[in-house]
């Protein structure tokens, strides 16, 4: 089972991180400027965890509506995704995979 865990920044920020039980950063939130609003986006996470994947690695893949997990891949050819709540805000931001299918992985474990 995985965990938030959020910290302030060394500009008075707060961010929080989804880890994996393991220990592992599945991915990291924008900056907030409150405490109250950080966990805010703590339950934004959890409220649109079952948000469909839109696969914007296949050519001609169809945008599906908010809240959505937006599966891409970066610059370096490696394989990452957000999560974007239902006024399409990002509320998390993974790490990158080597491979689509770890990608996929994060997902399902958010």
């Amino acid at each position: 089972m995985g965990k938030y865990v959020i910290k302030q920044t060394q500009k008075g920020s707060f961010v929080f991180s989804l880890l994996a039980a393991n220990g592992q950063v599945i991915g990291t939130s924008q900056a907030y400027s409150t405490l109250a609003s950080a966990k805010n986006g703590v339950e934004s996470v959890r409220n649109n965890s079952y948000a469909k994947v839109e696969d914007q690695t296949v050519l001609g893949y169809t945008p599906i509506k908010h809240p959505k997990f937006e599966l891409y891949e970066d610059e370096y050819g490696e394989f990452r995704f957000r999560l974007k709540a239902m006024n399409g805000g990002i509320v998390l931001d993974s790490e990158s995979y080597a491979t689509k299918a770890s990608a996929r992985g994060g997902i399902d474990t958010v």
